[in-house]
This record gives C-alpha cells, structure tokens and sequence, in this order.
C-alpha cells in the first residue's frame, strides 16, 4: 500500500506510543501533557473565538485525561478567562503529572470543585447554565464497562446545557476501540485528540458523539505515529490520489480494462444495469454483462455501453449448472470478475456460484446473492485460486458468521479482521463507516459516504466499481481501498443535489466526478 494513509491508534496502542515516548526518546509525560492542553485550549478559540472573559467550565476526572484538562485551565485563565474545575472525584485520587498540574491550578487560585456533595452538583447545574463553553476531560480512551454514576450524571449535566463542548481526545463514555456507547457518552461539538485518531472517534454510534474531529501534534516523534504494528488506517484523499490508475494519452478501450459481470435475474435486472454501468463510469475500458439468456433481450434494450452476454438458464432467469463452462470461459477473457448482484438465490445457482469461485482464476469481487451461496460454505474461499474480494452489509455478515447484525456493528473492526483471516479474503464490511479488512490483519476504515446511501442498489455500484479498478491495474488491496473511498464520495456529490431522495443510480454521474475531485484536489 501507499504511504498516505493515516494510522489510527487503540488504546493499548496509544498507550504504548506514550510510554515509548517518555521511556526510548526521553521526552517528559508532562511535557505531553502540557502540549495536549495547549491544542484543546486552542480549539476551544476556534469553537468560541477570543477567550477573554468568557465563561468555560472544565469537567475533570482523576486520571490523565483530567491532567489535560487541568492544562486547559490554567491558560485560559492566563488569558483572562472565567474558568471552574469540576472534578469527578476526590483531590487525593489525583496522582502523577495530573496531580503536579493540578498543584499548580491551586497555587493560582483557580476554583476546583469536587462533585462530591449535593450542594457541589447544584452550583455545577447552574453554572454550566451560563457557559459559553463547556470541555469534557474526564475519561479518556481508558475505559472499560459503564461508566460510574457520577460520571453519567456529569454527562448529563453537559449534554442537556446545550452549551459547545470541546471533548480532549475522546468524548467521555465512548469505548475507544470500537466506539460504542459504555451507559452514557458526551455529545461534543468538537473533540481535539492526539497523535492518531482513535477507531471510536470514526465508527458509529462514537463517531455522532465526537462532532468534528481534530489530530492534534503534541511532539510525539513521528517514528512512533508511523510503525507498520499497527494495523488500523483511516483512507485519506491523499493515499486514494497515490493509487488511482492513470490513463495515457494513446490509451484505447482495450488498454483500460475489461470487466465481466454475472448480475441478474427475475426481478433483479436493475442490480444487474448498476453494477456493470458502475464498472464503466469507474474507467473500465470495455464491460461484459452475463445474465440468463431469457432476460438477455431486456438488458440489450437497458444497457447502451454495456455489452450482453447470453448465459445458458434451467428456467427462464435462472442459472444453472450447464451456465458454468460459458461463465469460466468469459472471465478468463476478461481482466476481473464480478458476481452476484440480482443473481436470485435458486440452489442450482447457488451451486454454480460456488464452483466458479472454486475454479475462475480471475480476480473476483463476489457481492449480493452470490455471498448468499457461501452460507455454510465460507472456507471455499481460503482454497479459492484467486484473493477474493468479499462485500457483505451487516445482515449478509452475520448469515456469514452466525453472529447477530448487533455483535458484528459493535466490534466492525474485530469481526472484519477476523473473516478476512479465516477466509483468506478481503472484506468489505459495509455500512457506517465501511471497514477493509486484509487477510494480513490490515484495516482500513473509510469515512465517506452518508445516511442517503441507505437506498437499493447501493451496494451493486460499490461492485462494479470495485472490479473497474482492478482492471485498470490495481491490485486486490487497492482497489477495495480506492473504490469504498470513491463509491462514498460519489454519495456525498449525489446526496448534494438529492438527499434523503438520492437513487443508487444517482450515483453513477457521480462517480467520475469524484474520481476528478480526488485527482485535482
């Protein structure tokens, strides 16, 4: 892969990044703790504007989460200010370089409260009443299980003043790792985190409460921020623009990439016009859709661009085991297969899905019905010929590994990873946000894309696209990552003009306006 991607961090990642640079490179833990606090106290600026005078509240918890915060404090007052420390907790649970921060605050007569009493929590209701902003320094990326009682009353407080929140690194309650909700979770305007993102901060539901998200640099060395032992990637316009195939200038349709679909049936033929047409408008030179010869006459009246192939049928729309010589034939004059989109789930060609993936040496991009024909069958894949690329939803992945739609969107991350493994496949799990998943370990977490995608048809573009690249020349890897980043970028266009109303054909247009955005930018 490139080396544009940005790296995203779990808690015992970060961790260890801290503790190497404090230990190997010799740099202070407050020195980082000072430098954290500068960047939330100048994100605070750019939520309200010039500080002086104005009113903001700091809720702090014990550990170095509220030593951050502590810092925030004391240069807002710096700079005049109206600043009050809330602290979950006693003083004395303070220890180390939040402890030392917190000295100082004390030393400068800073108010520091601890919410500890009845009557504390009431002057905290009406103070955060008159804020004009509000920070959220009380849990970090170190939680494990619900959050306290008081920690959710704090969250309450914050959530229903409806003042702007700046969350440091995390919004309190979000699980770090997979950005689940542990109770309850601040709902941040902004939230200022350091070093790397988390995988919290871009997977839902973590990824409503965190509002904006900044990286900050707080001076860790960048060797650290950049070792290939972590596995997670956030796909940035940067790397998708390292990988894009070009196009010469004495390019011809053959030179571009030769794409055969096996999309359609009774029914479904509009999967089947999707993904192909996507396949074209993504830059492949010349596309070849298969479908069962009795619905062959409509899709030659659909497609223009598209070229038709008649595939042998047991009944009229359906595949069956004489289709399978032709569709091994076909693929192997083509560059890359795609399969599954409208196919229908008949056994019959359930079965002939399963025997091309056993025998096509294609590369192949299985979706859609033909995922339905791996049911109980998943470890063809690891004797596959070829890598393949493996694009479930949520509820295709659990029928895959008999996990519930709940398990698999609470741990994305982990489940990806652990099919892609398993199967010797690359997954693409979709949905908000889409995963890449590398039989390696590899992620890559993608963050176009929008609730307006949430239409039929979506996913039968994200095919198309898919095979298109690897036509072009893009490897496996590459094209899964380019083309989840692309098919969500095409939406965010799309839902521009359509919103809620946008069409999965809306984004055919689309895509090659987004391919020219990621290109010029």
């Amino acid at each position: 892969m490139g080396g544009c991607e940005m790296k995203v961090a779990t808690a015992a990642e970060m961790r260890l990044i801290d503790k190497q640079a404090i230990e190997e490179y010799g740099i202070p833990g407050i020195v980082l703790m000072e430098n954290a606090g500068l960047a939330a106290m100048k994100e605070i600026e750019q939520i309200i504007g010039e500080c002086r005078d104005k009113k903001i509240y700091i809720f702090a918890g014990k550990g170095n989460n509220g030593g951050d915060g502590f810092v925030v404090a004391r240069h807002l007052y710096n700079r005049g200010s109206k600043v009050k420390v809330f602290l979950i907790g006693q003083k004395t649970a303070v220890h180390g370089d939040a402890q030392a921060n917190l000295t100082i605050l004390e030393r400068m007569n800073i108010e520091v409260i601890e919410l500890s009493r009845e009557r504390d929590w009431d002057k905290a209701g009406i103070a955060v009443q008159f804020a004009d902003c509000l920070v959220d320094a009380m849990l970090g990326t170190g939680i494990h299980g619900e959050i306290s009682a008081e920690m959710a009353q704090a969250v309450d407080l914050i959530n229903e003043s409806a003042k702007p929140v700046l969350s440091v690194d995390i919004p309190s309650g979000v699980h770090s790792d997979t950005g689940q909700i542990c109770g309850k979770a601040v709902r941040a305007t902004r939230t200022v985190t350091f070093g790397l993102p988390k995988p919290g901060l871009l997977l839902y539901p973590g990824a409503d409460c965190a509002g904006q998200v900044i990286v900050a640099d707080i001076g860790i060395p960048i060797q650290l921020l950049t070792g290939p032992g972590m596995k997670q990637n956030q796909i940035t316009m940067d790397h998708i623009r390292t990988i894009l195939p070009q196009r010469g200038s004495a390019a011809h349709k053959g030179a571009c990439g030769r794409v055969f679909v096996v999309a359609g049936s009774q029914g479904l033929t509009g999967a089947a016009f999707l993904s192909s047409s996507a396949a074209l408008r993504a830059g492949a030179g010349l596309v070849t859709l298969g479908i069962a010869a009795g619905l062959h006459d409509i899709m030659e009246v659909k497609l223009t661009e598209v070229m038709t192939q008649p595939l042998s049928e047991i009944a009229k729309g359906i595949l069956g085991d004489s289709s399978l010589e032709d569709i091994l034939l076909f693929a192997s004059e083509n560059d890359v297969l795609a399969i599954g989109p409208g196919l229908g789930r008949s056994p019959d060609t359930m079965a002939v899905v399963r025997d091309v993936i056993q025998l096509s040496e294609r590369p192949l991009v299985i979706d859609a019905d033909a995922l339905y024909a791996l049911n109980g069958h998943t470890e063809i894949l690891a004797g596959a010929p070829v890598l393949a690329i493996v694009t479930p939803h949520p509820g295709e992945m659990a029928r895959l590994t008999g996990l519930s739609v709940n398990e698999i969107n609470e741990n994305r991350i982990a489940v990806a990873r652990q099919a892609a493994e398993q199967w010797g496949s690359i997954i693409v799990l979709k949905g908000a946000h889409s995963i890449v998943a590398f039989p390696d370990g590899e992620i890559f977490i993608n963050l176009t894309g929008n609730a307006a995608m949430a239409t039929g048809g979506t996913g039968d573009v994200l095919t198309g696209m898919i095979a298109a690249l690897i036509a072009q020349g893009l490897s496996s890897h590459d094209a899964a990552v380019a083309g989840v980043y692309l098919h969500g970028l095409a939406g965010d266009i799309a839902a521009g003009g359509y919103g809620a109303g946008m069409l999965a054909g809306d984004l055919l247009a689309a895509i090659p306006v987004a391919v020219q955005r990621v290109r010029m930018k």
